[in-house]
């Protein structure tokens, strides 16, 4: 299958860009993967088989590559002091961090493919359909999946 870079990189950049984006919360850290998801699909363009959209293959890619830079990468702890909030603030920030580290702990205990269908939704902001095209299902699939992904977080929760 013969693809047209210059062609793919105009038209799926900035969905690319915002998919890890939208994973990392680093616009440095979404700009670079994205580069090197190009740079990846153009060396392995032969492997392509059309079994998905190029969007979710190029998607795909990107994930991958996130999820390998998240596993070379140590946790680095900034020594910089912010503002300190007032008390009334203190005890929002608790709760609000209590809450997220709570849903992150039952998500990270979630079987396959619960937690990449609720991860891919929710921090990856894709379509129920892209979700299938990853997964090479059907779209009320990954709407199920992801249905029951919510309701076992809700039930630890």
């Amino acid at each position: 299958m013969k693809i047209d870079f210059e062609e793919l990189y105009q038209r799926f950049f900035k969905d690319v860009y915002l998919f890890v984006l939208a994973m990392s919360k680093d616009p440095h850290i979404a700009e670079e993967i994205t580069q090197e998801t190009f740079f990846k699909a153009l060396k392995k363009a032969r492997y392509f088989r059309g079994e998905c959209s190029v969007k979710s293959w190029l998607c795909q890619i990107a994930k991958n590559l996130y999820i390998s830079d998240i596993r070379r990468k140590k946790p680095i702890h900034s020594e910089t002091q912010k503002e300190l909030p007032d008390d009334s603030d203190i005890e929002a920030i608790c709760i609000q961090k209590d809450e997220a580290l709570s849903i992150y702990k039952v998500l990270h205990c979630l079987n396959e493919p619960y937690k990449e269908v609720f991860t891919l939704r929710v921090l990856g902001d894709l379509s129920f359909k892209e979700i299938a095209e990853i997964f090479g299902k059907q779209e009320n699939w990954a709407r199920v999946t992801y249905h029951r992904a919510k309701l076992k977080i809700q039930a630890h929760i």
